[in-house]
């Protein structure tokens, strides 16, 4: 579950384009970590889904009394275009014991439907951006967002030669959602640097992980190895709400102005 607490307007969409409620079919599934799936679904009623990568949907179901509830989950599918028919809506749902959620979705054969709405949200890449680097920090499904925006960062940087630095919060490597992903992708681009930062167990010596990027403690512990300058940085704060925080604090106190700090929180929700 998410509470926002980002204070952007995002990129004006199409008049046209409409909020509306539409049904989700599932069609794939597979496990990110121990309590994450990573959830594949098309839009049952045939029609697009025009989203701005770092926007969510909210699924609608009811508690087992009838009561009404929904839950917000960020877009994890990479993609620099419209979804069309038949293209994947890709989430990731944190597993939570007991979660009317978690019932919910691993309850849900394949081809079963649910009830969304959006996309919402404000916790996008701004078009009017000049800044010279992006400081993106996740910490668990936190890091969706980021994974959506992989196709508009390559052109960022193919475009006016942006740098970007992801600094991603994990217990242990088992639990580093999309880690191959961001690795690749920054092994491709010079102009991306990908930071695992794991707070209890550092991947194996010798594995694939266990490059040099990767760090020991928490991802606010970092920020200041990469200088946050405010006359060049922008950053993006998604995930554990006391994360969020104290990298807010920290960097109001390097200087950045608070437009330049988005942030959005997430909060597991039973």
């Amino acid at each position: 579950m998410r509470c926002t607490a980002c204070l952007l307007q995002a990129p004006k969409r199409k008049p046209h384009l409409a909020i509306v409620h539409f049904p989700l079919q599932l069609v794939s599934r597979r496990m990110l970590a121990p309590s994450v799936a990573h959830l594949g679904f098309v839009r049952a009623d045939g029609l697009p889904l025009d989203f701005i990568p770092g926007q969510f949907v909210q699924v609608h179901f009811h508690y087992a009394d009838g009561t009404p509830t929904k839950r917000s989950y960020s877009l994890a599918t990479v993609h620099d275009h419209a979804l069309g028919p038949g293209e994947s809506v890709e989430i990731a749902v944190s597993y939570v014991a007991g979660g009317a959620a978690t019932a919910l979705f691993e309850g849900l054969e394949f081809g079963g439907t649910v009830d969304a709405s959006g996309p919402y949200g404000r916790f996008c890449l701004m078009p009017a951006d000049t800044n010279r680097r992006y400081l993106l920090v996740g910490t668990g499904t936190g890091v969706t967002p980021y994974r959506a925006m992989l196709p508009s960062i390559e052109k960022l940087i193919g475009e006016r030669g942006v740098e970007v630095v992801l600094l991603f919060g994990a217990r242990n490597p088992g639990e580093l959602l999309y880690g191959d992903e961001f690795r690749a992708f920054a092994q491709a681009h010079p102009g991306f640097r990908f930071v695992p930062c794991f707070s209890r167990e550092l991947p194996a010596p010798g594995s694939p992980q266990a490059h040099p990027d990767v760090r020991h403690g928490y991802v606010q512990n970092f920020l200041d190895e990469f200088a946050p300058n405010a006359e060049g940085d922008i950053a993006y704060l998604c995930g554990n709400p006391n994360m969020v925080d104290a990298c807010f604090e920290h960097l109001k106190g390097r200087g950045l102005p608070v437009p330049q700090i988005r942030r959005e929180k997430y909060v597991s929700s039973k």
